[in-house]
């Protein structure tokens, strides 16, 4: 049973919902953030990476850094300005990138729900990220970019959905720098839509894991801080988006290598070959799952595993990132631990293969890897079984923006 509160959003005027919406904090490094920032005082990277604004050199998690966050937040507050709903209500957030089209609820979700596992990972969280949100939001006392939860879809829930779009015009709706249509409703009415997630047995995280994480220790260290709790406060909930999973997007998350480990490229080849049927001239994209494109001097090869092979056990070690992991980048290359091994790098999502053929001709990786995408079917099994997927399996494409709708805690 999924419960989901309404609330009383923060949130900017419709005039400048588009100059204060921002990239999720974690998916752009700190030159990015500054240049996507640059001439936008209301841009709310101000206050998700704040170190934009302090000398550089600026250790990330220094106590400065968290102090110009608050100062951030507090002058976008009064200066652009953020107004906070009087009713507490539900939201309806519209992704729309090409042909692609995808609609969740805004919702607050339990925490407890979270602890009980009621909300299910598939993604282990590293303590340094996880202390750097925790203090964020325990010094901002909110909740500024979005948890991205998917849950089985529900006809009930799809025709509830449907139903709240007619008659009611949007509170925003605009085109942002890289062509994503953004559009947020309010759901005035929203008892039917929550009671109908009541039947949701379980949610799962898509993209957020550290957010959740720390609003989990934010309540924790709250809890510790208060008296006569009764379970209602707001840091009780944590700010998510809800969709249903037939309707999300995974796009590749691709691999590069620095170095062959010591390798020629023949000798590297010659050991590719004792594992994988290996074809020349092959596209940059695998076709389907179970096969692999390998971009080596100059040129695209095919991997697949032999007829004969022994099929993989097991959720996680069946996904094409494991198969990879475990017969190629670990027993030719070396590389032990993906987390900590700073030889290999991920490129997700939009920049594809092209950018991959870039990084080997520039000498920045001596072999790329091009992988067929994780499915949100992969997913859910993963996390049913109460699994954990490789790091960097799944990069979920559009994105939401944080700064648009805001819980206060």
């Amino acid at each position: 049973m999924a419960t989901i509160r309404p609330f009383n959003a923060l949130r900017p005027p419709a005039d400048r919902a588009a100059q204060v919406a921002a990239v999720p904090y974690d998916v752009v490094n700190m030159e990015e953030a500054r240049d996507l920032a640059a001439g936008n005082p209301w841009s709310f990277l101000h206050v998700s990476r704040p170190e934009i604004d302090l000398p550089e050199g600026t250790f990330i998690y220094s106590d400065e850094v968290y102090a110009k966050a608050l100062a951030n937040f507090e002058k976008l507050t009064e200066g652009c300005p953020l107004e906070r709903e009087e009713t507490p209500s539900l939201y309806l957030y519209r992704l729309n990138m090409g042909a692609h089209e995808q609609i969740g609820v805004v919702a607050c979700c339990s925490v407890d729900e979270y602890d009980r596992e009621l909300i299910r990972k598939h993604e282990r969280t590293r303590r340094d990220k996880e202390d750097d949100r925790t203090r964020h939001i325990l010094g901002l006392r909110a909740q500024t970019g979005p948890v991205f939860l998917a849950y089985r879809a529900r006809p009930q829930i799809d025709s509830l959905v449907a139903g709240s779009l007619k008659s009611n015009p949007p509170l925003y709706d605009f085109v942002a720098q890289d062509d994503i249509r953004h559009t947020v409703w309010r759901v005035a009415n929203y008892h039917p839509l929550a009671e109908a997630f009541r039947e949701v047995p379980y949610l799962y995280i898509a993209d957020g894991h550290h957010r959740a994480a720390s609003a989990s220790r934010a309540r924790a260290e709250l809890k510790e801080q208060g008296f006569s709790l009764v379970g209602s406060e707001e840091y009780n909930f944590f700010l998510c988006v809800l969709f249903p999973d037939n309707q999300l997007q995974i796009l590749p998350y691709n691999r590069i290598v620095r170095d062959l480990n010591g390798l020629s490229t023949d000798e590297f080849l010659a050991r590719v070959r004792e594992v994988f049927v290996v074809s020349n001239d092959a596209s940059a994209a695998p076709g389907k799952r179970g096969q692999w494109s390998m971009y080596l001097g100059g040129r695209w090869y095919a991997l697949a595993l032999p007829n004969d092979a022994a099929a993989p056990a097991g959720v996680v070690d069946s996904l094409d990132v494991s198969i990879l992991q475990n017969r190629l980048l670990d027993p030719i290359l070396g590389i032990k631990n993906v987390r900590t091994d700073k030889r290999i790098d991920f490129v997700g999502g939009m920049r594809g293969t092209k950018e991959l053929e870039k990084l080997v001709r520039e000498g920045r990786a001596a072999v790329a890897f091009s992988l067929y995408a994780t499915t949100v079917e992969d997913l859910l099994r993963v996390s049913d079984a109460g699994e954990i997927m490789p790091p960097k399996s799944t990069w979920f494409e559009p994105k939401l923006r944080d700064g648009l709708l805001i819980h206060q805690i």
